[in-house]
């Protein structure tokens, strides 16, 4: 079993930061690929930004040169760290891994809960 808990969002003025983190959890062999996606209202998911295990990045152009992505693979932890934020950066955040349980296992997709972020003055 593997639980993904979610936290760090919140309410923030533009211009604002936030820090995101994700952490997960149970029975898990090795994480490869983590990330973070966004669902704006009336709008579908997107991808903002992924972390492979070895560390290279990926970027939604919408959010390159102000958010970062990183991950502590000791903690099983996903972070991201969100500056200059703007209104159409609200959303709910999700954060998403590729795990696998057992050596001889295939990778699954796990979701976090999702959180809310809020960009408004």
């Amino acid at each position: 079993q593997v639980q993904l808990v979610t936290s760090g969002g919140g309410l923030v003025q533009p211009g604002g930061s936030l820090r995101l983190s994700c952490a997960a959890s149970g029975s898990i062999f090795s994480i490869n690929a983590m990330g973070w996606y966004r669902q704006a209202p009336g709008k579908q998911r997107e991808l903002v930004a992924t972390i492979t295990s070895v560390g290279s990045t990926n970027y939604a152009d919408s959010v390159k040169g102000r958010f970062t992505i990183s991950r502590d693979n000791a903690k099983n932890t996903v972070y991201l760290q969100m500056n200059s934020l703007k209104s159409e950066d609200t959303a709910v955040y999700y954060c998403n891994t590729k795990i696998r349980v057992y050596s001889w296992a295939s990778e699954t997709t796990y979701w976090g809960q999702g959180t809310q972020v809020t960009v408004s003055s």
